[in-house]
């Protein structure tokens, strides 16, 4: 399980940190925070995920309004994006396979 966190960083560097988790391992909250558990995880990815292709499209306009972007620049953010996207896709398909298992099995 580490090895694929470690190797999801190398294909998006700063996707742990926009996630906040940093160093890529579980923090403790401090006096001041709340522990805000999975559901705040999931929440954050989500964000995440949004700023990503929120910042990608404002470069892909800035580089077709004819601003100063490099296309190498809007290449590597679309690609950012759509790695985040699949990423958050395959959290879901993981969530609702678990769910699944769980609904069939017998009490």
């Amino acid at each position: 399980m580490a090895g694929n966190v470690i190797s999801t960083a190398r294909i998006v560097p700063g996707l742990l940190e926009q996630l906040g988790s940093g160093s890529g391992k579980a923090s403790r909250p401090s006096d001041g925070e709340s522990a805000g558990g999975f559901a705040q995880e999931l929440g954050n990815m989500l964000k995440a995920t949004n700023d990503s292709q929120l910042d990608s499209a404002a470069l892909q306009e800035a580089f077709l309004n004819g601003e100063p972007v490099e296309l190498h620049q809007v290449m590597i953010k679309a690609e950012e994006a759509g790695l985040t996207m699949d990423l958050l896709l395959e959290v879901r398909n993981k969530l609702v396979d678990a769910y699944k298992k769980l609904t069939e099995m017998p009490l």
